[in-house]
């Protein structure tokens, strides 16, 4: 992905977002969902994450794989409340608050 101004969106609109999601499905062979975070579990600082999900098991990825992906989809969203983890759906380029789901669930 071209690099932006800072302040500039990297995808003004759906079509580039959901050029992004074909492009880290292809980058990650399998993976169907992308969950980004500023707080990485095993890292005691911040640092920028995404870890990917298909059928429910967790694949592993190179650390600079991880970093770059989890940019690419915080810059296509710039609306989005980066402190709250996201989850990045490949297959209709939609990008959803973590957090809230895990406390849907556990009621």
């Amino acid at each position: 992905m071209l690099a932006m101004p800072i302040g500039t969106p990297a995808c003004p609109d759906a079509r580039c977002q959901r050029r992004l999601a074909a492009q880290l499905a292809d980058m990650i062979a399998g993976a169907a969902t992308i969950r980004v975070s500023l707080n990485d579990p095993k890292q005691t600082w911040l640092h920028l994450h995404a870890v990917v999900d298909e059928a429910g098991k967790t694949m592993d990825m190179g650390r600079t794989t991880a970093r770059d992906a989890g940019r690419w989809i915080l810059r296509a969203w710039p609306e989005a409340d980066s402190t709250r983890p996201r989850t990045f759906h490949l297959a209709d380029a939609t990008l959803t608050r973590s957090d809230l789901i895990a406390a849907v669930r556990g009621r």
